[in-house]
């Protein structure tokens, strides 16, 4: 998945009218503001409310579901005939905010913004992205993320994610 491919994607969703919101090793190069590593996919989160019009955006391009063994009615992965990789997270909240369905997103993880490649985003804000990516035991990946989010942000790095600093 190359930047141009995001944006791309991103660029298209938006002309549509479905919101979503960056996550993943996207989100980092973003609230960094440069590309770390190379990436896989691009992590999407995505309101209930909008996942038809998503689907229906990504048949239209050419996207079919792929194997994951991580698959949900909330959470899978959709690929193209380019390669081009999306990790889909559904999310619902009730009329008080309270989670009610899919990926546990704290209503205040999904207020970020932030700039992709020239287009403006919404993504997950750096300090939740920072509790997310050292809430679990890290891949080389995640401690390349972790430890660029403390260096711009100044976050002290858990035990468990300095080990291999780069």
């Amino acid at each position: 998945m190359t930047l141009g491919d995001v944006v791309q994607i991103i660029d298209g969703l938006d002309k549509a009218g479905v919101k979503v919101w960056v996550d993943g090793g996207w989100c980092i190069d973003a609230l960094v503001g440069r590309e770390l590593r190379e990436h896989t996919d691009l992590d999407i989160a995505i309101s209930r409310q909008d996942e038809k019009a998503l689907q229906d955006w990504l048949v239209a391009q050419g996207y079919t579901e792929r194997p994951s063994p991580d698959k949900s009615a909330w959470n899978y992965v959709v690929g193209d005939d380019k390669g081009r990789i999306i990790d889909i997270h559904v999310f619902e909240f009730d009329s008080d905010g309270k989670h009610i369905y899919g990926t546990e997103y704290p209503r205040e993880s999904l207020v970020g913004r932030s700039t992709l490649g020239g287009i403006e985003i919404n993504c997950i804000p750096p300090e939740w992205m920072f509790r997310f990516k050292t809430g679990y035991s890290p891949a080389e990946k995640d401690i390349i993320d972790v430890r660029a989010l403390a260096d711009k942000y100044g976050y002290e790095i858990p035990a468990t994610h300095r080990m291999g600093r780069i």
